[in-house]
């Protein structure tokens, strides 16, 4: 492996994080920063995240499972009781000189240990603090779960593909965790290089329902401007290592999300009680088929509305299945700003999904809209330093092109 002469060993190298986050959107992000150099110190429990102890698909490994192993790769570990004084006093020395600090504990979780960003930021306003959430830290769903497939289902996401008969379809894969690490891992960055300018460090929040709004930049964009609606066809044209009850279920008007319910609270709010008699992590695999069968007969005798305030009583993970004219109606979506609207020069107004992200300092805007063909070709020569007669003759020579409004 080689180094090139005068570069560190990575983009980051020299950058130092210190990562308390839990299950796969925050390890995901702080895991590509030690891939590019980082020195990553994962902040556990003194037992160790839970996820080295989640087999995922049923996959055991030797001292610690898969699941852990694929997102905490180029990563120091340091096993402490953030609940204790002492335990809160090593994790203040770390982020004294850190770069960043990241966490994606529920809303409120992080102030109650003592690592929130008001507090940190006194230790080194220089901190870059990323803050992930499932919903937002405020609002009417920032204390729901923030789970992958729920998300999918809410974000309109699930009815892009599928038979026009057929269910609305889940992704294979915790597409949602994926792109929120994306997004996590890129208001980091940006907060850094604004720090490079300032000398300050900022908060950044990111959510996993933005996140989903502001991925599907052409799909919803086709519904909110271009005024095409979901329409799946007669073909399709488009998880398998998660216990039932995962997946999407019929009701008497709709569909919505059951995802990795403990069957016995299950069980008592549908009237089923034979799911008291099963073994989650063995029954849950092995008779799939079956719990699935079980719910959907149940699920399919009462309204989407109905089952939804039952489940969430009882804590039972479960969200609606949205299409986009839903999304942008969701009182959490709107509470968010996910859309935002502005005019265009040759388009109007439209209204189009946002940022998966929130800057303390810096706030993202539109500064203009998409451009057309070259719409700034000269502007950019300029900034080159070309001549106007050296511009006029690229554009002569069609080496360069420009479209005019």
């Amino acid at each position: 492996m080689s180094v090139t002469m005068g570069l560190p060993a990575g983009a980051l190298d020299g950058i130092k994080v210190v990562d308390c986050s839990v299950a796969m959107s925050g390890a995901f992000a702080t895991q590509r920063m030690g891939d590019l150099g980082a020195d990553v110190v994962k902040v556990e429990p003194l037992k160790g995240e839970w996820q080295r102890y989640a087999a995922a698909g049923g996959a055991q490994g030797n001292r610690m499972n898969v699941s852990f192993l694929s997102l905490n790769r180029n990563k120091r570990s340091i096993a402490l009781n953030l609940k204790s004084q002492k335990g809160r006093d090593i994790v203040y020395e770390m982020v004294a000189d850190a770069d960043v600090f990241l966490q994606n504990y529920r809303p409120g979780v992080a102030a109650r240990l003592g690592v929130d960003y008001e507090t940190l930021r006194q230790l080194n306003p220089k901190l870059v603090y990323v803050s992930i959430s499932g919903y937002g830290e405020d609002g009417p769903y920032a204390h729901r779960p923030g789970q992958d497939m729920i998300l999918q289902g809410m974000s309109g996401l699930m009815m892009c593909a599928g038979r026009r008969s057929d269910p609305p379809v889940p992704a294979g894969i915790f597409l949602v965790d994926s792109l929120t690490a994306s997004a996590a891992f890129e208001g980091a960055m940006a907060a850094l290089i604004c720090r490079g300018r300032t000398g300050v460090g900022q908060l950044v929040k990111v959510n996993m329902l933005d996140t989903m709004v502001a991925i599907q930049q052409q799909e919803i964009s086709v519904f909110t401007v271009g005024k095409k609606p979901q329409q799946r066809t007669d073909e399709p044209h488009a998880h398998c290592y998660i216990r039932a009850p995962y997946g999407v279920f019929a009701t008497a008007d709709g569909y919505i999300v059951v995802a990795m319910a403990r069957l016995k609270e299950l069980g008592a709010v549908v009237g089923e009680p034979a799911f008291e008699q099963f073994d989650e992590e063995v029954d849950g695999w092995a008779r799939r088929d079956e719990i699935h069968r079980m719910l959907s007969d149940r699920l399919v005798t009462r309204t989407s509305d109905e089952w939804l305030m039952d489940l969430e009583a009882a804590g039972v993970w479960s969200g609606p299945v949205y299409g986009f004219a839903d999304l942008l109606e969701d009182p959490q979506v709107k509470h968010n700003g996910s859309f935002i609207t502005y005019d265009h020069p040759t388009e109007g107004t439209v209204t189009v999904p946002g940022y998966p992200y929130q800057f303390s300092a810096t706030p993202p805007e539109v500064r203009r809209g998409a451009p057309l063909v070259g719409q700034h070709t000269t502007e950019v020569l300029r900034g080159l330093g070309r001549s106007e007669t050296e511009i006029e003759g690229l554009l002569g020579e069609g080496v360069v092109a420009q479209e005019e409004l």
